[in-house]
């Protein structure tokens, strides 16, 4: 199968398509910071903390899938790697077994 885009399309087109990949990430690679620095009591069930925390790790995950879905598009797809979607699962899953685990 051919590809209808030139070779030296491919390094711009690259840039031009993480902007968005990163204007999400950024975000959610803060609040899984965020839920990750949070550390509740452990004697209290009811520490304000874990709820953020928890609410953190919810926003975290819900950016990095909208980024995965994203990345699946066919444009995104044809054009990036398959880092794209290692990195982006990598930290869902650790955002998610920390709303987990708080």
């Amino acid at each position: 199968m051919t590809s209808i885009d030139r070779p030296e399309d491919q390094g711009c087109l690259r840039w031009v398509l993480a902007v968005p990949l990163a204007l999400l990430y950024v975000p959610a690679a803060f609040f899984l910071y965020g839920s990750l620095v949070l550390q509740p009591d452990s004697g209290s069930p009811y520490d304000p903390m874990r709820d953020d925390a928890r609410v953190n790790s919810t926003l975290s995950v819900g950016l990095w899938f909208l980024g995965l879905l994203l990345t699946a598009v066919p444009v995104f797809h044809r054009n990036l790697g398959r880092w794209w979607y290692a990195v982006p699962f990598l930290l869902a899953s650790v955002a998610f077994w920390r709303g987990q685990t708080v």
